[in-house]
C-alpha cells in the first residue's frame, strides 16, 4: 500500500500538469470505514454530488446515503430498500416513455460487477485508501492529453460515455481501463461544477501512477508543439512557406 504522501504528490502532479481548476477526486469502495473518516450527513439527491462535495474533504457513504437515486444505486450495485426499488422501476418507465433510455439501452449501461458496504470519496491527496477510480473535471483541452496518456498507458482509445455520468465508476473498476463520461442532464443539474465546458475522465486507481509520468511528459510536449504549430500559422499567414526545418529553427 502507497504511503498517504504518494497520493498527495500525484494529486499535486496531476493538478499542475493539466492545469486542473478542481481537484482530483478519489473513490474507493470498500467493507471497513477508515479510523476518522466521517460519514455523511448532508442528504444528496444524487450520488454523483458526492463527486462535488468530496474536493472539500473525505467521507464515506452508505447504501442509505444513495438511496434517493435509484439509477446511481443500480449503476453502483447498492443494496436498494423496497421503495428505492420502486423508484428505480418509475425512473425507468418514465425515461422510457421519453425514449431516453429503452429496454435494449440498459443492458448496455455499465453496472458493477461487485458489491461493497460503504463508498468513500475524499479529494486524491487526502485519500485514507488506495482509490479505485480517480476522477478528473476536464475541459477539452485537458481530455486531449488525458486520451493521448490512454494511448500510451493501455495500447488503446479510451470509450466515450453518456448517460447516466455516474456509469463511468463500473465501467473503469469491472474494465480496468480509463473512460471518458460526457456526463448526463442529471449530473449537469446537481453539479455546479460539471459546466457545459466540463467533462469527467475516470483512472483505474492501479495504473494512476503510469498515467501520472504519461500526462506529465504529454503536457510538456503539448506546450511546446502548440507554440511550434502558432508559429507556422504566423508564417503562412505572413506569406511565407517554412519548411518544417525552419519552423523548428523558429521555435528554437
Amino acid at each position: 500500500m502507497h504511503a498517504p504522501e504518494h497520493y498527495t504528490n500525484l494529486a499535486y502532479l496531476l493538478t499542475n500538469a493539466l492545469d486542473l481548476t478542481q481537484p482530483p477526486i478519489a473513490i474507493t469502495f470498500t467493507d471497513n470505514i477508515p479510523t476518522g473518516v466521517p460519514t455523511h450527513t448532508t442528504p444528496a439527491p444524487a450520488g454523483c454530488r458526492f463527486w462535488q462535495d468530496a474536493a472539500e474533504g473525505a467521507f464515506a457513504t452508505s447504501a442509505k446515503d444513495h438511496a434517493l437515486c435509484s439509477i446511481g444505486c443500480y449503476t453502483h450495485n447498492l443494496p436498494m430498500s423496497a421503495a428505492t426499488q420502486t423508484d428505480l422501476a418509475d425512473t425507468l418507465k418514465v425515461l422510457n416513455d421519453l425514449t431516453y433510455v429503452t429496454a435494449q439501452d440498459l443492458a448496455q449501461i455499465p453496472a458493477l460487477k461487485s458489491q461493497s458496504k460503504h463508498i468513500l470519496y475524499s479529494p486524491l491527496g487526502e485519500t485514507p485508501l488506495p482509490p479505485d477510480v480517480v476522477l478528473l473535471f476536464a475541459d477539452a483541452s485537458q481530455t486531449l492529453i488525458l486520451t493521448e496518456a490512454t494511448q500510451q498507458v493501455e495500447d488503446q482509445n479510451p470509450p466515450a460515455l453518456g448517460r447516466p455520468a455516474c456509469a463511468v465508476v463500473p465501467q473503469v473498476i469491472n474494465t480496468g481501463r480509463a473512460a471518458l463520461s460526457l456526463g448526463c442532464c442529471g449530473a449537469r443539474a446537481y453539479l455546479d461544477t460539471l459546466t457545459d465546458s466540463v467533462a469527467l475522465f475516470a483512472i483505474p486507481g492501479a495504473k494512476l501512477e503510469a498515467y501520472a509520468k504519461r500526462i506529465e511528459a504529454l503536457s510538456k510536449a503539448n506546450t511546446t508543439l502548440a507554440k511550434f504549430h502558432s508559429l507556422r500559422r504566423q508564417a503562412v499567414a505572413a506569406g511565407q512557406s517554412p519548411t518544417i526545418k525552419e519552423s523548428l529553427a523558429a521555435l528554437a
